[in-house]
């Protein structure tokens, strides 16, 4: 079923995202899922005991968009294709979510300096009767980082809402050597998978 309008609802509240949908001239509608409540958060980010990091970002992206989609029906919303996406930085089977502290962001990015990790991004998309998801890998090595360097760069605001604690659309892009895969997927969204997905939802794209 071809969607009555080109929009959809975007169930994510990285600003990245949003610049990217707007790069490819996705027209979107915020539907924004509750991370701090007294009843918790209405998707959990926690990662299951002995999951793998493809698994993780997966199942996160896929109940994302699950929760999304059956919130628009629960409040009589326009129906429209849901998108839901998640990223995760994974080096030697560890999962590195977004830092609490200054502590664990500085441990994050010794952990990544002068090797190659992986960042992971799934999107999942759901409409009327399609539920699909695509998880992209991209392989990024960082430099030799200096004490000074990953403190300087952790004084900021960039790694706290980050997964792997860094931003490559931001300061962080001096760590990197080399990458190969998606620079969209790594900055969220990766842009050629999410298309495939909402074309499949169909929203018209070039």
């Amino acid at each position: 079923m071809r969607p009555l309008d080109r929009k959809i609802y975007l169930a994510s509240k990285s600003p990245r995202r949003r610049e990217l949908l707007r790069q490819i001239g996705v027209e979107f509608e915020l539907l924004m899922l509750r991370n701090d409540t007294i009843r918790g958060p209405d998707v959990t980010e926690d990662a299951y005991e002995d999951e793998s990091p493809t698994d993780y970002v997966a199942r996160v992206a896929n109940e994302k968009a699950e929760f999304a989609w059956n919130m628009v029906h629960q409040r009589r919303m326009k129906i429209r294709p849901v998108l839901a996406a998640d990223t995760t930085v994974t080096i030697d089977g560890e999962i590195l979510g977004k830092p609490g502290s200054q502590a664990e962001a500085i441990a994050m990015l010794e952990k990544l300096s002068g090797r190659t990790h992986q960042v992971l991004t799934s999107v999942a998309v759901h409409y009327t009767d399609l539920a699909e998801q695509f998880t992209q890998v991209s392989d990024v090595r960082f430099a030799k980082l200096s004490p000074a360097s990953i403190k300087a760069y952790c004084a900021t605001s960039e790694p706290y809402d980050k997964a792997g604690g860094y931003g490559i659309q931001g300061l962080a892009a001096l760590f990197v050597e080399h990458i190969e895969g998606s620079h969209s997927g790594i900055m969220g969204l990766p842009l050629y998978e999410t298309a495939k997905l909402l074309r499949k939802a169909g929203i018209p794209l070039a």
